[in-house]
Parts: structure tokens; sequence; C-alpha cells
């Protein structure tokens, strides 16, 4: 069963400029998933479908079974909740330390506070800033705030992770270190990862390649390494 369904999917934005024209995409569970692309191809558009920051012009898009192309507005915190969401500049607070940062994530759940600790010094650790858990982001490199943002969105365990460019800013190792902590959750916690990125060399531990061109697939493989 696919976890993920794109179904002829076109999107118009209000200026007239089109981002995705006859989209379809199947995505199983707990595949690596590289989205490739050059600038403005649609690929960030795509995601933005998936966590319904954004709705197709026509199509539908189903995350988990859930219709979110026809989700109400009111109901869109439901599909998101069961999401995780790197972005490329991080959207961390930057008044919160790392811990803060990470447990922000679990705020909502309403969780006892020693549960919360437990959970938040555990995420913390697997993303490899046990020693920067007091640390502010401005304390921090651009990879390591990418740290911190993957260690909030891991935490509550999602089923499907949503990574928009997050190695966009930084260096070559630095995104390589991004992709392999990506990748071990991938195969510990059997998740399915959708990562965008415009840099085909990291994409070579992708289960799959998806390129997209001017709004369009324009190639899709498996790719065994």
């Amino acid at each position: 069963m696919n976890l993920i369904e794109i179904k002829n999917v076109y999107k118009q934005y209000k200026n007239g400029v089109t981002a995705l024209s006859d989209v379809t995409v199947s995505i199983p569970k707990g595949d690596f998933v590289f989205v490739i692309g050059s600038t403005a191809s649609g690929k960030s558009t795509l995601i933005k479908l998936l966590y319904r920051q954004e709705k197709p012009s026509r199509g539908e898009v189903y995350v988990g079974g859930v219709n979110v192309s026809k989700l109400k507005n009111r109901k869109v915190y439901k599909i998101r909740r069961k999401l995780g969401i790197v972005f490329q500049d991080y959207k961390l607070l930057p008044t919160l330390t790392v811990f803060e940062n990470v447990a922000f994530a679990l705020e909502i759940y309403g969780l006892p506070e020693k549960e919360v600790r437990k959970k938040v010094m555990n995420a913390i650790e697997k993303v490899g800033l046990k020693e920067k858990f007091r640390s502010y982001p401005d304390q921090l490199s651009g990879g390591e705030q990418q740290r911190t943002s993957i260690g909030r969105a891991l935490i509550s365990r999602p089923a499907i992770v949503l990574a928009d460019e997050p190695t966009g800013n930084l260096d070559t190792k630095a995104s390589e270190e991004i992709v392999s902590l990506l990748k071990k959750s991938n195969k510990e916690m059997k998740q399915t990862i959708i990562m965008i990125t415009h840099n085909l060399e990291l994409a070579k531990v992708a289960d799959k390649i998806i390129e997209i061109a001017d709004g369009r697939i324009v190639g899709e493989e498996k790719w065994i390494f």
C-alpha cells in the first residue's frame, strides 16, 4: 500500500504561474525518496501540498489515506501532527534553547514533565547535540541548527518526514551529515522520508529519485547502491 498518492495534480498560483502540471506520484511506506530539480521547478510546491500549506488547483493528494486536498482548514492540524517537517531555514525559536526548541513539538500532547525531558534528551542525543542542549540558536553552527530542527521533527516519531531543502544553507560535510541522520531515522523507525534537493550527489542514499522540471515529472527511478 502506498502511503502517499498524488494524482493528476495541477497547481496554478493566483499570479498565473503554473507550478505543477499533471503530476502523479506514488510513494510506499518506508521509502527514502529524493525529489530533485532546479530552482522554480516545482519541488517545494509539491511538498507544500503534502502538509497542506497549499492546495492543488486540480487533482488529489492523499497522505496516509487522507485526501488532504479536500481537508477543511480547521482540520489541517490533524494531518500535520502525523508529519515531521524540516525546513531549509531551520525555523527555530531564537529565544529558546536547543532543549526548549525540541520540546516545543511535544507541548500539544500535555505529557508529564519527566516524560518530556526523557524524550527530548533522547532526541537531542540522536542528533548529536547532547553537549549543546542548553545553547541558543545563535550559538550554533548552521549544521547544528539543522540538527536541532531534525530533532524537533523526529521527536514524536512521525510516520512521514518532509524535508524541504534541509541542506540548502550548509556546506558539503554538514549536508552529508544531515542526510546520514535522516537515512538512519528512515531505517531505524521505518519512516517514509521525502527530501527535496538540487544536489544529485546527496541522493545516493535514496530508494527512489523523482526529477521535476518545469512543473512536470521528467524522471522517476529506483536507485540501488
